[in-house]
């Protein structure tokens, strides 16, 4: 049975200021002007893509807000944790391998041990990171996303993890919201989130906030993808995950119109026509005499991503004051940077 924990949470029946014990920090997914209690006012260093000066880059032309949320609602969203692999214990058993190695673990920030461990995962799409930060011994990990297919999936998923909250907020404004400034341990941004956000000013802002809700020597983990140099000729086709009854491939796209600020990614799934079925013995007999060489079905959406270049966001991330600990690439143009704040 689903626990209340794990229960996805909406951003505006949610209550968080009577769970002063809990944290709340919910997920990217609301849109701030659904917030009427929100004050971002209070916090007038937290928004630095607001200053005239701070983002001259953003005045290129914006993508649409929920262009990501839409494609995940609408289509991805069904697919995603068989993209990654299909199982989640085991996406979340190498994720916390990874996380241990990279140093975020629940005593690592000053004062974590008199106020319970905090981490948040924002973006977390089907909740492996926030399993494997549960997993790591974290008193309430605050699960935030857009996505509510893949918070249910989260929330029946940690059923018997009460650690682990899904809230469904947008990724943007749920630190401000929901987090006390100084009193989380971690906070984890993974899976290309950060190119799913509408202009590089509100990542910008997003690595602002990520520092101001962090504990002294709290840990902040950054997944992203630089699309930043363009692939050219078959190169632009990336194939996913395929197996018997799904083939997932990307094609990228480098449009002229917004210059180097986005990159079009086209998702194409092609399913057999017997894939979601529930097998009755008498269907089973059925598809046994089918050609399974035919009723392949092609699904396609289009989505624009930010560019974002490994120098730039290392540059802002420092100055929003988070230091860097560790990097690390990977495949396709994968980056990882582990960062703490400083103890003062």
């Amino acid at each position: 049975m689903t626990t209340a924990a794990a229960r996805p949470v909406d951003r505006a029946d949610a209550h968080p200021v009577d769970r002063a014990d809990a944290h709340p920090a919910d997920r990217a997914d609301a849109q701030p002007a659904d917030r009427a209690d929100a004050q971002p006012a209070d916090r007038a260093d937290a928004q630095p893509a607001d200053r005239a000066d701070a983002h001259p880059v953003d005045q290129a032309a914006p993508q649409p807000v929920d262009q990501a949320v839409d494609h995940y609602d609408r289509f991805l969203a069904e697919h995603y944790t068989w993209m990654l692999g299909g199982d989640l214990d085991a996406l979340a058993a190498v994720q916390r391998a990874a996380l241990s190695a990279w140093g975020v673990t629940p005593g690592s920030a000053i004062g974590s041990a008199a106020a319970g461990a905090l981490a948040v995962d924002l973006g977390c799409g089907p909740g492996h990171a926030s399993l494997a930060l549960a997993g790591l011994g974290f008193d309430s990990v605050l699960a935030v996303d857009l996505s509510r297919a893949l918070l249910a999936e989260l929330a029946a998923h940690a059923a018997d993890v009460p650690a682990v909250s899904a809230v469904r907020a947008d990724v943007r404004t749920a630190l401000r919201e929901l987090v006390r400034p100084g009193s989380a341990q971690a906070v984890v941004c993974l899976g290309d989130t950060l190119t799913h956000l509408p202009t590089r000013g509100d990542v910008a802002a997003l690595f602002a906030d990520v520092a101001a809700a962090l504990a002294p020597e709290g840990t902040a983990v950054f997944a992203y993808r630089d699309l930043t140099v363009p692939l050219t000729g078959t190169d632009r086709f990336l194939p996913v995950r395929a197996t018997e009854d799904r083939i997932m491939t990307c094609f990228l796209e480098y449009p002229d119109d917004y210059d180097d600020y986005t990159v079009v990614v086209h998702d194409l799934i092609h399913t057999r026509d017997n894939a979601h079925t529930d097998y009755t013995a008498a269907t089973a007999a059925t598809a046994a005499t089918a050609d399974h060489r035919s009723n392949w079905t092609l699904n396609a959406r289009s989505y624009r991503k930010l560019r974002l270049s490994h120098a730039w966001v290392l540059d802002q991330l420092r100055t929003a004051g988070l230091r860097v600990r560790h990097e690390q690439r990977g495949a396709g143009g994968m980056r990882t940077v582990v960062l703490e704040r400083g103890a003062s």
